[in-house]
């Protein structure tokens, strides 16, 4: 039974620790998932000095490099004996065809937590899942096996920069969103915003009798 919390609580720590011990069931309208990519980089906290030099000190806030150790040999294991056992099947399918290496710790860690987003999000709730094309193919089959196929409403592919050169390859330049409901019921606010007046004289090319405009077919 998750403990009784506050609105507005801010929480640190393991996200997996904290989604059992305090947020209950289908009580989340709206997830956003920016988890670590596995992108073998140390991310820190750094410490300025007042002059705004910035110090030697510094702590490390995680380290998004992942390994085949002996909690993600625990996390598996607790996955394919506890958790659902379509999961269970995915995960030990993914095991077997990738092996115990840093790919398969971070899609077993993503795996683990993913199963508690699903149970904490509510019927009408959405999950958008921030990733890098390094993961994302084997994200979205855990996302399928986890969420449902038919629960996938689509890929939103952000550009994060311009092109720029790569050693005999494209230039990395975009992450991933992958965006997947609880139901068919699930909340959609459209977003609508207006046309440049340029684009709308143009395209638009008849205005009716009561002031808008409208397109006919030439």
């Amino acid at each position: 039974m998750p403990q009784q919390i506050d609105q507005n609580t801010l929480f640190y720590g393991d996200n997996l620790t904290i989604l059992r011990d305090y947020i209950p069931s289908e009580s989340i309208d709206l997830i956003y998932l920016d988890p670590p990519f596995n992108s073998n980089r140390s991310y820190n906290v750094l410490f300025a000095d007042e002059s705004g030099k910035e110090s030697e000190a510094q702590i490390t806030a995680f380290e998004d490099t992942w390994h085949w150790d002996k909690s993600a040999a625990y996390t598996y294991h607790d996955l394919i004996t506890n958790g659902p056992l379509d999961v269970a099947k995915m995960i030990g399918s993914l095991h077997d065809f990738i092996g115990e290496n840093q790919m398969t710790a971070y899609l077993v860690m993503m795996a683990a937590r993913l199963v508690e987003l699903h149970r904490v999000l509510k019927p009408t709730g959405s999950l958008y899942l921030h990733c890098d094309p390094t993961a994302s193919h084997y994200l979205k089959i855990v996302m399928d096996t986890i969420f449902s196929p038919n629960q996938f409403r689509g890929e939103i592919v952000w550009k994060r920069t311009s092109a720029h050169s790569s050693a005999k390859r494209p230039g990395p330049v975009h992450d991933v969103i992958l965006l997947y409901s609880k139901s068919d019921s699930y909340t959609w606010n459209k977003i609508c915003q207006p046309y440049h007046e340029e684009y709308a004289n143009g395209a638009y090319n008849n205005v009716n009798s009561d002031g808008r405009r409208c397109y006919t077919h030439r």
